[in-house]
């Protein structure tokens, strides 16, 4: 090696006369096989006939032509396929100048004997195009070999599953990888392919041999490739390789290949939305289809977190028309734009988008006059803790106010169903928030029972109440992948704080589940399944990253927020359910309210929003629900006051 490196050294290149000199001599060699082919390698006949007299002659004119095409002015080690056509014009030049002198010596010599056969030149020129070229790839290969820094040791790599995804995404990464990475192991489920070779790699059994395999052969990566896996196991899959600090991928299912084929960029790293969705959720699809059939469905906060995949999941089910209400000119455009992505869906005249305000009477007037829809999705909302509690006045505006103006028109207009999407975080508020959709909700279900005591109206409304939504607008998770990718610190405002979680896919598949069976006046609670700790949930997401947690990156605590309780609930305490033929959904059994005294207080409150006073708005937010006690907020010293006032009494 070391000799090698003394011939190709880095720093300098062969001087030309040494590569004209080289490549009259590959001439000499592809002109002497040539005769010998010719000839089926009968030496004696050869040289008795004088063939290689010619030799001479032919060596000059492919040197003449070097010279012309500079053919020695390139580095070879750094060959081009300018070189290889500076080759081909070479040797075709030349050899048309030899066939040409060829010619004029039959002319001269009457006896008809070339002074070249014609089939010993047609054999040197590919010979001689064939070995001056190969000479220089050669020399280039040699040179990246020699240069190339050796790799020590190799990213073993184990892929979960042993299908056709699995050995395409082997020889998929082990190309990309150059020799640095290399797939050692298969895991499967199926015993029948349990100890034998796939792709000259070995398929092992991961419930006997899955530690085992990867202490043996120190695998630093899984890519999980089988599709069937269910949901349960493949999250204890990653939960055991973080705890080895083995980094896990995930192959995308064949359908969303590149035109049939994997790419490598494909695979992707697991994300912890893997860690915390569940299994999928099935739906009575043929009762909520025929619920929808031929009617006019609204969604209001329609480009919204929520609001927009309640669309995405309504538009399967093909309704008459979809009329979708956002304030947010911005996230309707971008709304469009998927939309007018969808082949089949015919944008202009199934669904229209609406920039309206649900606070704006007049707007939402028209709209339902207009429009005339048979089913409400209410999903507008202002919905961030920290900011309405120090704006509480836009909390009942939009929150009260809107969802009241809603609810009116809905038995104006006779819409069939409200649908009416709240959050666990009315339950035992502490928030201006949590507090404000409490009131929506008394008085949506207050309104639906007077409408069936006094039979005056058909509209029915229901009530969702779910916890956070993984990835919408705000939520924890976004927030935290922006600080990683910055480098830290991880913000955590409680090292208790828990959550509960469910992804906005399942949430909007409740929710409509839910529109289907309500009959009005329930308050639908979905199962959330177990509540998370934040604090846990930064650490997964840091070892999911391939970073240290205390050596790459800091958490952080930074100390509850303006309103924030450190554990929320689903149910009040006095509060109980009542089963649903959905294993998710439950009914919540609350405290009812007399619609005439509702209708009161929560004018009297959304009235209060013209004083501008923070104070008497969400002193009268109190009033009307009791349970609503502020937590590490300015508005502590009302539930001081409040509870004065009863003792003195």
């Amino acid at each position: 090696m070391e000799f090698l490196k003394r011939i190709f050294p880095e720093t300098s290149a062969l001087p030309r006369w040494v590569i004209f000199f080289i490549d009259v001599t590959i001439c000499a060699v592809s002109f002497v096989f040539a005769t010998f082919l010719r000839y089926n390698f009968f030496i004696e006949t050869a040289f008795s006939i004088d063939y290689l007299r010619p030799l001479p002659l032919v060596l000059a004119v492919r040197a003449i032509f070097m010279v012309f095409f500079h053919l020695s002015s390139g580095i070879v080690r750094h060959t081009t396929i300018q070189d290889a056509i500076r080759v081909f014009y070479t040797v075709t030049v030349s050899t048309t100048a030899i066939v040409l002198i060829n010619v004029g010596f039959l002319e001269l010599y009457e006896n008809g004997t070339a002074l070249i056969p014609l089939s010993i030149i047609i054999l040197d020129y590919f010979g001689s195009i064939f070995l001056m070229s190969g000479f220089r790839v050669s020399v280039k290969i040699l040179y990246l070999y020699i240069t190339k820094p050796k790799i020590l040791t190799f990213k073993n790599i184990a892929i979960y599953g042993s299908g056709d995804a699995a050995i395409t995404a082997k020889r998929k990464i082990e190309q990309h990888g150059g020799g640095e990475l290399k797939v050692v192991a298969f895991f499967d489920d199926d015993s029948k392919r349990n100890g034998k070779t796939l792709d000259n790699v070995m398929v092992y059994n991961p419930s006997k041999e899955f530690d085992t395999v990867l202490q043996k052969l120190e695998i630093v990566e899984i890519i999980i490739s089988d599709q069937n896996i269910n949901r349960a196991k493949k999250q204890n899959l990653i939960e055991h390789c973080l705890n080895y600090n083995i980094k896990v991928r995930n192959v995308p299912p064949i359908e969303k290949w590149i035109n049939g084929e994997l790419s490598y960029n494909q695979i992707k790293n697991v994300k912890i939305e893997d860690l915390i969705e569940r299994d999928t959720i099935v739906l009575d699809k043929g009762a909520i289809a025929a619920q929808l059939k031929d009617k006019v469905v609204m969604v209001t906060g329609a480009a919204g977190s929520i609001g927009s995949e309640i669309v995405r999941q309504l538009i399967q089910f093909e309704p008459t028309q979809l009329i979708l209400v956002d304030k947010s000119e911005v996230r309707l455009y971008e709304m469009d734009n998927e939309l007018n992505s969808i082949p089949h869906l015919k944008t202009t005249k199934k669904v229209k988008l609406i920039v309206g305000d649900i606070c704006n009477m007049e707007r939402m007037e028209y709209l339902f006059k207009y429009y005339k829809p048979n089913i409400l999705y209410h999903a507008a909302a202002f919905k961030h803790v920290p900011l309405m509690e120090d704006n509480p006045g836009e909390a009942v505006y939009t929150n009260v106010k809107g969802t009241k103006i809603l609810a009116d028109l809905s038995i104006k207009y006779d819409v069939d169903k409200f649908v009416f999407v709240s959050t666990d975080k009315a339950v035992n508020p502490t928030n201006v928030m949590g507090a404000s959709k409490r009131i929506a909700e008394i008085y949506v279900q207050s309104l639906n029972n007077f409408l069936v005591e006094t039979n005056a109206a058909h509209t029915r409304f229901i009530t969702t109440r779910f916890g956070n939504v993984l990835g919408s607008s705000g939520s924890v998770i976004p927030r935290f992948r922006r600080q990683i990718e910055e480098g830290g610190p991880i913000t955590v405002t409680h090292p208790d704080i828990t959550r509960y979680f469910m992804t906005i896919p399942e949430a909007c598949q409740l929710v409509l589940e839910a529109g289907n069976m309500g009959n009005g006046g329930e308050i639908y609670i979905f199962d959330m399944g177990n509540s998370i700790k934040i604090i846990d949930l930064a650490k997964k997401m840091v070892k999911l990253s391939g970073l240290t947690l205390g050596q790459d990156i800091q958490i952080a605590f930074t100390g509850l927020r303006p309103g924030e309780k450190i554990n929320e609930e689903l149910l009040a305490d006095q509060e109980n359910t009542l089963p649903t033929y959905h294993p998710k959904i439950l009914i919540a059994q609350v405290r009812l309210y007399n619609f005439i005294n509702v209708v009161k207080i929560i004018e009297d409150l959304i009235n209060s929003y013209e004083t501008q006073d923070d104070i008497t708005i969400v002193s009268k937010m109190k009033q009307i629900v009791p349970e609503y006690k502020s937590n590490n907020s300015r508005f502590e010293k009302i539930d001081a006051q409040l509870s004065k006032t009863q003792i003195n009494k």
